[in-house]
């Protein structure tokens, strides 16, 4: 999540455990500085865009080694403040606050490496967008009235941790209730893995990406639209530029850290690149790279990816987002007039669209 959410949710968790023990003020600074710690790791440059991508959350958000460092953290801080009877209060909240933030972005569907060193594999329920104001605002306006009021308004913070926690549940409920809907609906289909995840900024339209045999299907579905069958389009993965470059150091990396949600595709340059299909949407992604380029002799492969990702029109595409979020299944997305490779509308039963 971002990090005024991560701020916001240590801050309310540290609040929520020391409780009229220390000075609420001490207790939301140090709950707010240890919810943003892990992502100190975006500070570290490991050589190139690409590592740079797979590496973020990784040691810094893996719940062994933040235990471990709890203990020693929480009890510097108590003997800081002077508070040794509190030690153990100290140390709790310095964990809770330190592992909650792993938890969060897991929620998210960038991929977080929670159980290193025993496991690199990235972990991600995809439910939640990294932006949400409905998940942080109960957070800030909680702790903030309770900063106002003094510790006998506690039970704000606590309704603020609650109401951020049952948007959670909702956004996980929501999350099955359209894999549901678009498994049912691509059954015909040989969907090899199917990606449902919010669109910017809400928990009402959904992005719903199916990868197949011939490439991959994209689709959006509001929890207002009114009933009848989702609409996909087709896209290429670059079958042809995969197999050419299937042992490519930086492919194999990304495909792996995507778990194989990705595509390539070749300029007008010549300038091959991957995406990354789980952030962005066609023909925009958070998170590509140029990986290669075309030459007289064949593809080049470069040594390092080199970062090309694009955000495209953003206020038209938050336009659009209003109108689709609104139940309007005929609102186009924003595309750029020129095409690499240009969609086929289907039908969820596979067939063209008039």
């Amino acid at each position: 999540m971002d990090s005024i959410s991560q701020i916001a949710l240590g801050a309310a968790v540290s609040v929520a455990v020391m409780g009229r023990r220390t000075a609420l003020w001490k207790a939301a600074l140090w709950g707010a500085a240890c919810g943003t710690l892990p992502d100190l790791d975006a500070l570290i440059d490991h050589g190139d865009a690409l590592s740079n991508m797979v590496l973020h959350r990784a040691d810094s958000h893996a719940l062994f080694w933040l235990s471990l460092l709890a203990a020693p953290l929480g009890t510097s801080f108590a003997w800081l403040l002077g508070e040794r009877q509190h030690l153990r209060r100290w140390v709790l909240a310095t964990w809770l606050t330190l592992i909650t933030h792993p938890l969060l972005d897991w929620m998210t569907i960038y991929g977080t490496q929670l159980l290193r060193p025993f496991s690199s594999e990235p972990l991600g329920l995809g439910s939640i967008f990294i932006i949400d104001p409905l998940y942080t605002l109960p957070l800030l306006i909680g702790t903030g009235v309770a900063l106002r009021n003094g510790a006998h308004a506690l039970r704000w913070n606590a309704l603020g941790l609650l109401l951020s926690c049952a948007y959670l549940a909702w956004s996980a409920l929501a999350q099955q209730h359209v894999s549901r809907l678009a498994r049912e609906q691509l059954a015909e289909h040989k969907v090899q893995a199917l990606l449902v995840t919010p669109s910017p900024f809400n928990t009402v339209l959904w992005r719903i990406v199916a990868l197949t045999p011939e490439g991959y299907l994209e689709g959006f579905h509001s929890l207002l639209d009114a009933p009848g069958p989702l609409r996909f389009q087709s896209y290429s993965r670059g079958a042809e530029l995969q197999e050419a470059l299937r042992d490519h150091a930086p492919v194999q990396t990304l495909s792996r850290f995507s778990d194989g949600f990705i595509k390539l595709e070749r300029d007008a340059a010549g300038l091959v690149r991957i995406s990354d299909l789980r952030m962005g949407q066609e023909p925009h992604y958070v998170f590509s790279f140029v990986v290669a380029r075309e030459t007289p002799q064949g593809l080049e492969r470069l040594e390092s990816a080199e970062a090309a990702g694009a955000r495209g029109d953003v206020r038209a595409g938050l336009a659009w987002l209003w109108q689709r979020a609104g139940g309007d299944v005929e609102a186009q997305p924003p595309h750029e007039s020129a095409r690499v490779m240009q969609p086929r509308a289907v039908q969820a039963a596979g067939q063209p669209a008039p």
